[in-house]
């Protein structure tokens, strides 16, 4: 089993930044990608529409035989985690417990921001699982929805984007926030305009290099680490794979050549 593939999923190009890491710290691993892009965004879905999503996902990466599943959405992280693992038998990693553990640890004042989609922030997982490890620190979210569309038009610094930032965070500055977690894994893809935005003050945490550090840290607990480097990667999606690429390839800095549409509902 340890010579099987990591399978990842996300609505979009998001997931890519969870992807990036990986490569990065896990580069003997095969990995398997899938985009949701037919579907994207899951943000404004309700909960029963987003766990359907994910296990239709899921079961897709479970059939290229993967050994570990890591859901590199923090929507489909918020509702389907427990239902993942009991459905399939997998190791499965999310990305907010991972993130929030790191904002806990950066925060001095004990006022942490989150930023997210609709749907992870109706759903308070940040905030339960901050205060799962840290019940005195305040926490205040804020939903972003413009910033996947951003994100997956490849307009991430685009002076809307800047526009939509300064919107979207001034009610969190006012607050007086000194750590904020970027709660959407598009998010770090606007890393740029977001520090521009807020300054130096204020510390981003980026759930996709913690989450990165989590899938390297269960490999070993479980004995799963690939015997054989190196891997390879395959990435999947479910709509025309133009954009995919185009935004995609930008953002690894290489060129995604083989990018296959596929039907998972």
């Amino acid at each position: 089993m340890p010579e099987r593939a990591i399978g990842v999923f996300d609505s979009g190009v998001g997931g890519l930044t969870v992807l990036k890491e990986m490569l990065r710290l896990l580069p003997g691993e095969e990995l398997v990608y899938l985009g949701d892009t037919a579907r994207v965004p899951y943000g404004t879905k309700s909960p029963h529409t987003v766990l359907r999503y994910a296990v239709e996902a899921a079961s897709f990466l479970v059939d290229q035989r993967v050994k570990m599943l890591v859901v590199a959405c923090n929507t489909a992280s918020s509702v389907s985690l427990k239902a993942l693992e009991e459905r399939f038998n997998l190791p499965v990693v999310g990305v907010i417990e991972p993130g929030a553990r790191k904002a806990v640890t950066l925060t001095r004042n004990g006022r942490v921001g989150v930023i997210g989609t609709e749907g992870t922030v109706a759903s308070a997982a940040y905030t339960r699982a901050i205060h799962a490890l840290a019940p005195d620190v305040e926490v205040y979210s804020a939903a972003c929805p413009l910033f996947v569309p951003l994100a997956e038009e490849g307009w991430a610094e685009h002076p809307v984007a800047h526009l939509a930032a300064k919107e979207y965070l001034a009610p969190l500055v006012e607050r007086g926030i000194d750590t904020l977690v970027l709660g959407c894994t598009h998010y770090p893809l606007l890393k740029n305009t977001l520090r521009q935005v807020l300054g130096e003050g204020i510390t981003l945490v980026d759930s996709a290099e913690e989450t990165s550090r989590s899938v390297a840290e269960m490999l070993a607990c479980r004995d799963l680490p690939r015997p054989n480097p190196p891997g390879q990667t395959r990435f999947f999606v479910t709509d025309i794979p133009t954009r995919f690429v185009r935004v995609g390839g930008s953002f690894l800095g290489c060129p995604l050549d083989s990018v296959s549409q596929v039907s998972i509902d």
